[in-house]
């Protein structure tokens, strides 16, 4: 049984697909067939039910998964705890849509510019598979929005970040500074869809002031919400990180007046893995990235 072995099942289970698997492991599909084949071999027992192209894991399976999951992390904080001088190795990270596109570009100039020689590894996922993820050691530290409930983890505040009425220029409430939380009572909305914490954030700040929301229609990225609001399908509240830099006729932003509504930003990370000095640093890096977005 090898290190290497264990990797590309863990990488099968999680895809559920031999195909996919190879490809996120840069590796031919045969390959990786061949090193879960050798696997099955050693142990005597199979691994996986084949599905047509998908696969699911047997009894056998889930077992060695779990046990997988636990040497693999620790082969590898073993390896950071003896190579770890704060300035050289690997920090993966994942962010949620809402915030990755806005936040990390200038948080990785800033981390990159101070340790030239670390590499960081940035992925873009749900609230629900960051989650997941990190409390499997397949990331370092996940960045998203409260409420997550991550059991276990450990969950920092990193700021506030209040969200701003989003129209069409020729919108009757664009010629105000702020606008009053009545005035959109008919209004429809464009959200994005469930899988998006921001969608909770807004009704869930609107239930608390007895009002629901008239929803047009949900969408899976911020860019796709304000297109539709500038086309005049309705109006939305957006992240202050997700304003354009530059001012455009098209969209007007406001902010409510009175309690206005904001979300948390958190980083999250896993307390029982190792917490390797580049890791902290990343972490110092994050908690000042806020100016970057201010």
């Amino acid at each position: 049984m090898e290190i290497q072995q264990l990797r590309m099942f863990l990488k099968v289970a999680e895809q559920g697909s031999f195909t996919k698997a190879a490809r996120d492991c840069g590796v031919s599909q045969p390959a990786i067939s061949q090193q879960v084949g050798k696997l099955e071999s050693a142990l005597g027992r199979p691994l996986f039910e084949r599905q047509g192209k998908q696969v699911a894991l047997t009894e056998a399976g889930e077992l060695l998964r779990r046990r997988a999951l636990q040497i693999v992390s620790l082969v590898e904080d073993t390896a950071r705890l003896l190579r770890d001088d704060g300035e050289t190795g690997r920090v993966v990270v994942s962010a949620i849509p809402t915030i990755a596109p806005y936040l990390m570009p200038g948080l990785l100039e800033a981390f990159h510019g101070e340790h030239p020689k670390a590499r960081v590894e940035v992925n873009e996922e749900v609230t629900e598979v960051i989650l997941r993820r990190c409390a499997q050691g397949e990331i370092d530290v996940g960045v998203l929005a409260m409420p997550a409930s991550g059991g276990y983890l450990r969950v920092e505040t990193l700021f506030e970040e209040e969200l701003l009425l989003a129209m069409p220029s020729d919108h009757p409430l664009a010629a105000r500074d702020w606008v009053e939380l009545d005035d959109l009572r008919e209004q429809p909305f464009v959200l994005l869809d469930e899988a998006h914490c921001l969608s909770d954030d807004i009704r869930s700040f609107c239930r608390r002031r007895q009002f629901q929301p008239v929803s047009t229609g949900r969408v899976s990225q911020l860019a796709t919400v304000m297109e539709l609001v500038a086309q005049g399908f309705g109006i939305s509240l957006i992240p202050a990180m997700a304003l354009p830099r530059e001012a455009g006729s098209r969209l007007q932003f406001r902010p409510l007046d009175g309690d206005r509504p904001s979300r948390t930003i958190t980083a999250c990370w896993n307390p029982d893995r190792y917490q390797s000095r580049l890791m902290g640093r990343f972490l110092e890096t994050l908690k000042r990235g806020r100016a970057g977005i201010a």
